[in-house]
């Protein structure tokens, strides 16, 4: 909450200013440039009310809480991304087509520098956040201030160019366009994933056998393990082998205490299903 309020008052300003810094040089790169601004203001919108919703308790209807609101909201940002760099793409083309320059000046010079400092501070900030919640909107917050950052060093570059060559304005456009895309591509790839399933990593499936073998002191064969993610809350599901023989009261005492584990030492709510071992092993 705090990240996006941050991000909406900030990119609100930047916005302001790049735009009229735009509209005075007449740069349609710089006025691309702000609008990618304004566009953060939306996401970090998109960020404050997902905060919202997944922070909602479970209910009869969302027995697993509300932790995909972020991922949804990752996913509303990346497809605002793309309809931006679309219609950036389509400025570039036609600047390039009309020969037409940008009269780039001291105010372009310094809006753009400040814009590049403030943005990448504030994807800086995102990222910390990331790391501390795991939110995936966060990083996709972040990464979209970043582009900014990035999107404006193109334009400064422009500015040193653009008084020598007529086309620089609107190939830097196409420029902000093709970054604003890739960006969008890599956060709609991973809103998708977790949406889609994912298949458990690797050092989970040696944490699992690990943990199940020792506690139960002997090869249980971990599989048809199934990872279910809901924001912060994780279900996993998967089955294992124990002795026939066993007694249900047995087994059912010892697959707890693994349940209870995996739950202290991963945050995951683990379900386990039993099946019994041939009588040879």
């Amino acid at each position: 909450m705090k990240e996006g309020r941050l991000s909406l008052v900030g990119n609100i300003i930047l916005f302001g200013i790049k735009l009229w810094a735009g509209l005075v040089s007449a740069s349609a790169a710089l006025i691309a440039d702000a609008w990618h601004t304004l566009s953060d203001s939306i996401s970090s919108l998109i960020i404050i009310i997902a905060a919202k919703v997944s922070g909602k308790k479970p209910d009869n209807e969302h027995p697993f809480g509300h932790g995909r609101a972020e991922l949804i909201a990752a996913l509303i940002v990346g497809i605002l991304l793309v309809l931006i760099s679309v219609d950036f793409l389509i400025e570039g083309i036609n600047r390039l087509s009309e020969h037409t320059s940008a009269n780039y000046g001291t105010i372009a010079l310094v809006v753009t520098a400040v814009s590049i400092i403030v943005k990448e501070l504030m994807a800086q900030y995102a990222f910390f956040t990331y790391r501390k919640c795991g939110c995936l909107s966060l990083k996709a917050d972040g990464w979209h201030h970043r582009s900014d950052a990035i999107s404006s060093l193109v334009i400064l570059v422009g500015i040193f160019i653009g008084k020598y060559a007529w086309w620089a304005d609107g190939v830097l456009t196409l420029i902000v366009s093709l970054m604003i895309a890739w960006t969008a591509f890599h956060i709609i790839r991973d809103g998708i994933k977790p949406l889609l399933g994912e298949a458990p990593d690797k050092e989970l499936l040696e944490y699992l056998s690990l943990q199940c073998n020792g506690s139960l002191g002997m090869e249980t064969n971990v599989h048809h393990v199934h990872l279910h993610r809901y924001g912060d809350h994780v279900e996993l599901t998967f089955h294992i082998k124990l002795p026939a023989d066993m007694t249900l009261k047995e087994a059912h005492d010892r697959i707890t205490v693994i349940e209870k584990t995996i739950r202290e030492e991963k945050d995951i709510e683990a379900t386990v299903h039993m099946e019994p071992m041939s009588v040879d092993g």
